[in-house]
């Protein structure tokens, strides 16, 4: 266990990130060993209701072209990804309300037909709602704090309580999900103290899964003009979660890729172990954009998992072929 004092110190001094992420690699490999997990990523929706300040998807950004993709569509796209290999589908929306839980237990019920592990990460839900997509089959929910300062969070979150989203996560753990969270680094106003924070919260919580994302300024919010986050900064990050948490799942972000064409392969060598490739159509993923100049919008599917695999061979790591549980 590290202080947050140890772990501000680490942050701060970039003299020996080397051996920062070398020591992150080694107790990955110790811990989860080599395999990578690919999650099929279905972006389904990108009508959101929220309006926080750093996200493209915001409800009062009049630009975006919205989509939403039926259902049947939504359970072809993951019988696609199965038939591509993928062991995992992940469900990911902005917080929109057209899905009521009858039409998401749908869903996930039919998609669990497939033999696969099934993720959602469609935002704060009621606990009734939470538990009956746990009863219709979800295994995982991924629901990212962002930030543990409160006064940040309330800040770049209008109309939203830290409050809540905290008894989301307690929530989906209480009702037996493999839980996921995580942090944007970089974020204007944050402190090195408050990643500290936001580091020792996911460590006392025990999440499954932490997804750690750079900042990235997209030019229709009102963080515009904020400079993007440090990838080197997100990585330490990342490195000092696998350190602590050894045996937990840690995705390769794409926002890593879009500051650094080798952004993924450095966080796959600095403790990371799945990568989560969008298997949503391609006329579609251009106008899912949290943020901009994200890598792979093009490419169909198949091609896009060669291309992520030509990627994990590059390092002789190996593709798993299991869901990708975590092993407590």
């Amino acid at each position: 266990m590290l202080t947050k004092k140890e772990i501000v110190d680490i942050l701060k001094d970039d003299s020996q990130n080397k051996e920062l992420f070398e020591l992150a690699d080694k107790v990955r490999h110790d811990n989860v060993g080599d395999e990578i997990h690919l999650r099929g990523l279905i972006e389904f929706s990108n009508t959101c209701k929220c309006t926080c300040h750093y996200c493209g998807l915001r409800a009062e950004n009049k630009t975006v072209e919205r989509y939403r993709i039926t259902p049947d569509d939504i359970i072809q796209f993951a019988k696609n990804a199965v038939n591509a290999g993928y062991k995992t589908i992940v469900l990911q929306s902005g917080e929109d309300v057209f899905y009521s839980k009858d039409i998401m237990c749908k869903i996930i019920s039919e998609i669990k037909k497939l033999d696969v592990a099934l993720t959602l990460s469609i935002g704060e839900k009621p606990y009734k709602e939470l538990e009956a997509y746990k009863n219709a089959g979800a295994d995982r929910y991924l629901l990212r704090i962002e930030t543990t300062d409160k006064k940040l969070y309330k800040a770049l979150h209008p109309f939203m309580s830290f409050e809540n989203r905290k008894n989301c996560l307690y929530n989906l753990k209480k009702l037996g999900y493999e839980t996921g969270s995580g942090c944007l680094v970089g974020l204007p106003g944050q402190t090195i103290e408050s990643l500290a924070d936001d580091i020792l919260f996911f460590k006392e919580n025990d999440f499954d899964m932490i997804g750690i994302g750079p900042f990235i300024a997209h030019p229709d919010t009102p963080l515009k003009n904020a400079p993007n986050g440090s990838l080197i900064l997100a990585l330490k990050v990342m490195s000092i979660i696998r350190i602590l948490m050894k045996d937990i799942n840690i995705p390769a972000t794409t926002a890593m890729e879009t500051l650094n064409p080798k952004g993924r392969i450095m966080a796959l060598q600095s403790g990371a172990n799945v990568i989560m490739p969008n298997v949503t159509m391609s006329k579609y993923r251009k106008k899912y954009e949290i943020y901009p100049n994200k890598t792979c919008t093009n490419e169909e599917i198949d091609k896009y998992k060669n291309y992520i695999e030509t990627k994990i061979k590059s390092i002789n790591r190996t593709i798993s072929k299991d869901f990708g549980f975590r092993n407590i």
